[in-house]
């Protein structure tokens, strides 16, 4: 009978211990002197499951879960530890909220961890604010040089506006008077609406651009269009000059002095003034030196007239295959140079070779028709290159072209 009670008590006893599902106890089924033995184990079996289940809760970071009771002693050091997870959870909280002055003195070496984020976490805010506030100085002396600059240019010729990114309407204008609320009624009245004004209005960028503008008038503008801040506003600034007189005095002088007669392109004096700025201000540049196959052979076979009706083809074809802002000069008989600005090498020699192509392909001469090119990039680095170097140069590489395609030459 002993060995029975034993053997029910051991059993019930390891299922607490090492068993996930615990065994229900049956008090009635033991003897009288083992029945408090086992209301003893009964309550180690509650303290057991209430430990396993609040423990559960604290791994998972649940602190709103429910506490074990009091007479517990299995959970005492569960329940401290409870305590200090809910109090460095309302810590983390002060230091998501700014408080930096937050201290932890009960985790260990969690503790010096925790601190030393709040330490840095401080710093770093103290030096946010510094930034902060030499960006906020500095802003405030930008601001009144642009104030400055703007009341400076009042009165000058050139026409200066501010216009707010956002609703496009004009906040400042260096031809009103009063500064104070800038009426549209202004605008109306001022010249400035015979300058294209709402398309200027509509310039938008994130870096400064130069850019030219005729007007419905048939005038000639140059503006100076830039971001900036003004009054705290995202804004965008306008100068603008009339360069009429300008643009006319140079059509005249370069209609008269810079055009080929024979093609009515530009010509070698108009190239070699284009390269001396070019090097002079040091700017990066694609020059392609070109040459008419065969001309001379079409001279002689056919005439100078047939000769000049196969270089404004070739002309016409090297127009319709570049920009119009792309300077394009004949500096010789059958020689040509396409200056595109910035280092395009790849992409001249690709759009060439599919001119070349189309050039053969639609030709209804009863002549071959090809050229061939060299070209040269200028990096701008070069302090003692000349003109003469590049011409040298490409000239080279185009005699290296039509020697490689010399079974196409005329």
């Amino acid at each position: 009978m002993e060995n029975r009670n034993c053997e029910m008590l051991f059993e019930y006893l390891r299922s607490i211990l090492y068993d996930s599902t615990i065994e229900t106890l049956d008090i009635s089924r033991l003897d009288e002197p083992y029945r408090k033995l086992g209301r003893g184990m009964q309550f180690l079996q509650h303290a057991v499951e209430e430990m396993l289940a609040y423990s559960a809760d604290l791994s998972r970071g649940n602190l709103s879960g429910p506490v074990p009771e009091k007479d517990n002693f299995l959970c005492v050091n569960l329940k401290n530890m409870h305590a200090n997870l809910n109090h460095l959870t309302w810590q983390a909280e002060q230091v998501a909220a700014g408080d930096y002055s937050q201290q932890v003195s009960y985790l260990g070496e969690f503790s010096r961890a925790f601190n030393m984020m709040t330490s840095q976490l401080r710093e770093r805010e103290a030096e946010l604010k510094r930034e902060a506030e030499k960006l906020q100085k500095r802003a405030e002396v930008i601001e009144g040089y642009n104030e400055l600059l703007m009341k400076m240019t009042r009165h000058r010729s050139e026409w200066v506006f501010v216009v707010d990114a956002d609703n496009r309407e004009v906040v400042y204008c260096n031809k009103e008077e009063n500064l104070e609320g800038l009426e549209s009624e202004f605008c109306q009245k001022c010249k400035c609406e015979n300058y294209n004004r709402d398309k200027i209005i509509q310039w938008e960028g994130d870096s400064q651009e130069v850019w030219e503008l005729e007007t419905v008038n048939g005038r000639y503008l140059r503006i100076n269009s830039y971001p900036l801040v003004w009054h705290g506003r995202s804004s965008y600034v306008h100068v603008v000059a009339d360069i009429t007189d300008e643009q006319r005095r140079e059509k005249r002088l370069s209609d008269k002095a810079y055009f080929d007669s024979g093609t009515g392109i530009r010509n070698r004096l108009f190239f070699e003034e284009q390269m001396e700025r070019i090097l002079k201000e040091k700017k990066p540049a694609t020059i392609c030196y070109l040459d008419v196959d065969g001309l001379k052979y079409v001279n002689d076979r056919y005439g100078h007239l047939e000769g000049d009706h196969y270089i404004r083809e070739f002309v016409s074809l090297i127009q319709e295959n570049f920009r119009s802002d792309d300077v394009f000069t004949r500096i010789g008989g059958d020689e040509f140079c396409l200056v595109l600005a910035g280092l395009h090498e790849n992409l001249a020699r690709r759009k060439l070779e599919e001119a070349r192509a189309e050039f053969a392909e639609n030709n209804r001469n009863v002549y071959p028709v090809s050229f061939s090119y060299g070209i040269y990039q200028i990096d701008g680095n070069s302090d003692d290159l000349t003109m003469e170097d590049i011409i040298r140069q490409a000239d080279a590489r185009m005699y290296d072209y039509k020697r490689e395609n010399k079974e196409e030459r005329v």
